[in-house]
Parts: structure tokens; C-alpha cells; sequence
């Protein structure tokens, strides 16, 4: 049986180190590569379509990549939407258009594993947003980036239930701690 390409998703709040794991994923994955997510920027009415078309061209490219042998590395994808819905940052909700990509995702020939990053320290939050050229989406805070880290977890909990997708809420005080965890989760040689 011919083994399945991977989807790897990284998600979490602002200062969890996404660009951190996903840059080592791809150093450390052999036929791998790695896609950079921001999202929309119009938080309006107008910004829903764009990321609807967006997302849906994405899955496009997706399927068409299923008999390539490469795996996909996502820092942030339209699980951040649903995120920044939620909470209030855009003008509209995303819930309908979230469940069914996250009903598409799900039947992607792929294994999927979708990483949830948080911080336990949340002192750290602020440290690493503090260093210079850090790209802010969403206006930085430490409560911005706690009430993230909520809803993170209860999109975790979700994706648990209704899905195959292998979950994995993960820590990222310690890079090294999170990268031993990740590269034995998904049978990988640490370079």
C-alpha cells in the first residue's frame, strides 16, 4: 500500500512560535513544503468572499497534489479565520464556510495532522512580540493573544470529535522539548 503524502497544519495565537515549528518542519522534512498564510486583510463583508475564493483554491490545489509525493507545510490556514471571527475581529462569521472546509479537509486523501500551539507562560507572549520586523496580523496583546489561545483550544477539541485528523495541542515554551515531541510524532530525523 502506497504510504499517504502529509498535511501538516500549524495554528496557535501570535508568539506561540508557528513560524518557529513550521521553518523547522521544513528543514527537517525531505520532499516537503511550506506555505505562509496571513488570511485577508479586509476584516469587511467583502473580506469573507475573498477568503471564501482563497480557501477554495487552496483545497483545489490540494487534491490536485494528493499524487505528488510531497508533503504540505501550513503556517496558518482557515482555521485562523474562524479564529479572528469568533472573536470579533471581522465584520462577519466564517462558522458555515469553517465546518465545511473543515468537512473537505477531512476527506483529503492525506494524513493530517494539525498542531494547536500554546504557550503556558504567558510572560513569553510578550517577549517574543517585542523582537523587531514581527509580522502583526491583529494588534498584539497579551489578552489578545490569551483569548486566541481559548478558542485555539476549544477548535482543537472540535476538530478531536468530528474528524480523523490526528490533533495535537502542543506546548511551545521549549522549542526543543516541542521539536523532540514532533519529530517522533511524525517520524522524523532531527538534523
Amino acid at each position: 500500500m502506497k504510504k499517504k503524502n502529509r498535511i501538516i497544519i500549524v495554528e496557535g495565537p501570535q508568539g506561540t512560535g508557528k513560524t518557529t515549528l513550521a521553518n523547522f518542519l521544513r528543514e527537517n522534512i525531505a520532499g516537503s513544503n511550506l506555505y505562509r498564510l496571513s488570511g485577508q486583510k479586509d476584516k469587511s463583508v467583502m473580506g469573507k468572499e475573498y477568503s471564501i475564493a482563497m480557501y477554495n483554491a487552496l483545497f483545489d490545489y490540494m487534491k490536485k497534489m494528493e499524487a505528488i509525493p510531497m508533503d504540505l507545510i501550513f503556517d496558518r490556514t482557515f482555521f485562523t479565520e474562524e479564529v479572528y471571527g469568533r472573536l470579533g475581529y471581522k465584520e462577519y462569521s466564517f462558522t458555515d464556510e469553517y465546518f465545511s472546509l473543515l468537512s473537505r479537509l477531512n476527506k483529503l486523501k492525506y494524513d493530517i495532522y494539525y498542531y494547536s500551539l500554546y504557550l503556558d507562560k504567558v510572560d513569553l507572549f510578550r517577549k517574543r512580540l517585542e523582537r523587531p520586523n514581527h509580522h502583526q496580523y491583529q494588534t498584539f496583546s497579551i489578552d489578545n493573544s490569551v483569548n486566541q489561545q481559548k478558542v485555539y483550544h476549544d477548535i482543537a477539541c472540535e476538530i478531536k470529535e468530528k474528524t480523523n485528523i490526528f490533533v495535537e495541542e502542543l506546548a511551545m515554551d521549549d522549542f526543543d522539548r516541542a521539536y523532540d515531541f514532533v519529530c517522533k510524532q511524525l517520524k522524523i530525523t532531527r538534523k
